[in-house]
Order: C-alpha cells, then structure tokens, then sequence
C-alpha cells in the first residue's frame, strides 16, 4: 500500500510539472490562435516566430551572451581552481566557501547587487554589463565542475614536468589541462545552459533597449501571451532538455 502511495505521489508531482509544458507545446502546433480550440496541426507560428525581427534580435542576444559568457567564465573558472587547488587545506576551504556563496543566493540577490554595483559606478546597462553579469554568476559553477578532476589528477604529475625541463606555461598546457578536460568541458557546457536559461540576473542587469529571449518571453506575457510565445518556449524547451541532459551525462562521466 505504501508503494502505491509513494509512486502515486511521485506521479502526481510529475503529472503538476510537466503537464502544462506538455500543453505549451502541443499549443504551438496549433493552426488557430485559440488556446481552447484545436483548430488543426500547423507550423504556422513558427514561421511567424523566425520572422519576427524583435525575436530574432533576443535570439542574437541570447546565443551571443550565453557563448560569450560560457567562454570567459571557463577560462577564469579554470585558472581559478588551479589556484585554489595549489592551496593549503584552509585557505583552500576558505575559498570553496566563498565560491559555493554565489550559488547559493537567490537570483534575485545577485541580480540587484549587480545592478547597484552598475549604477554606482555609473556603467550604462545594456548588453556589456549583461554579458559581465552572466560571466560572474557562472564561473562559480566552472570552478565546481573543474576541481573534482583536479583532485583527482596526480598531484605529482606537474612537479614532474617541471623536473624534466618544462616551463610552467608548457606544463599546464600539456600537463594539467588535459587531465582536467572533462571537468572543463563540463563546466562550459553547464554556463553556457545557465545563461541561455537566464532571466532574473539579465533583467536586472540590462536595458529595455537590449533584450534576451527570457527578458522577451517576460515583457510579452504581461501584454498577453501571442501563439508566437507559445512556438518560442516550446524551442527553448527542448533545447535547454537537450543541453541538461548532455551536461548530466558528462558530469556523471567526470564523477567516475
């Protein structure tokens, strides 16, 4: 009986988070423009979707800034985990904590430091101060993703090098990084999801002239939702799906 209580629940729970994904984006194929009538199966708002000038902008945006921020929150999460790795055991666990304190706080607390910290130093918010802003909420999440295979590696296998001749440019080139590559790759893959899935941190960081398809999706849902929405989320949907569950597969590849 308990069994069939637990699996009843736990389908409950699923049916409440999925279902009305699962009606957004049968809604998208929908020929009409009622949500209450099936009119027929239509690609109809998709075309209108990639025509429409203000979403492909967003979409520039969003595409833009996500590989940006995935690129410069990996080099600096990377050279930042070497250098917390080489640490001693304190110092060390100081500087995970205040790594780990980012990921902690709600989005709404990074976003609004963000913005009094732009406005404070008088930097205009647009589309540079949303691209600084997705690299300093992602590279914490680097750093994670680096220092497993870190911990891993052969702590003497640097040292080594050095002994042998190597510059330390050479050894973390063709020593460190390609041991710690999995986690590296990881850690891009995991910013690059984070920011294209964004919305509190970049509404708070940009400008009503600069928007990404969360910032979009937001400013057009409290003028009411267009099938056009519909089309769009339902993309973001599977591309975000398709994303988590490459970064799950390679983060369960770097544990083991």
């Amino acid at each position: 009986m308990m069994k069939v209580l637990k699996r009843s629940y736990l389908a409950l729970i699923l049916v409440f988070l999925y279902l009305p994904i699962v009606v957004l984006v049968v809604q998208s194929f929908n020929a009409g423009s009622s949500r209450a009538l099936w009119e027929g199966f239509s690609l109809r708002w998709y075309g209108e979707l990639f025509s429409n000038k203000s979403i492909m902008d967003a979409l520039y945006v969003t595409l833009s800034i996500a590989v940006l921020a995935a690129f410069f929150s990996t080099i600096l999460g990377t050279l930042a985990a070497i250098g917390i790795h080489a640490m001693k055991k304190r110092p060390q666990a100081f500087m995970m904590t205040l790594t780990n304190l980012p990921m902690t706080m709600p989005d709404i607390v990074t976003g609004i430091s963000l913005m009094l910290l732009f406005i404070f130093t008088k930097v205009q918010r647009g589309y540079w101060t949303m691209l600084l802003a997705h690299i300093t909420f992602n590279t914490p999440y680097v750093i994670l993703s680096v220092m497993p295979k870190l911990k891993q590696m052969n702590s003497h296998a640097y040292e080594a090098a050095l002994d042998l001749g190597a510059t330390p440019v050479y050894a973390l080139f063709h020593v460190i990084l390609p041991e710690i590559k999995p986690g590296i790759i990881t850690g891009a893959l995991m910013a690059f999801t984070l920011s294209l899935d964004d919305f509190t941190v970049s509404y708070f960081t940009t400008s009503p002239l600069v928007q990404n398809l969360s910032t979009l999706i937001y400013s057009e849902a409290r003028r009411g939702i267009k099938p056009t929405m519909n089309a769009l989320s339902a993309l973001m949907f599977v591309s975000l799906l398709i994303l988590l569950l490459i970064v799950n597969r390679r983060t369960k590849e770097t544990n083991n």
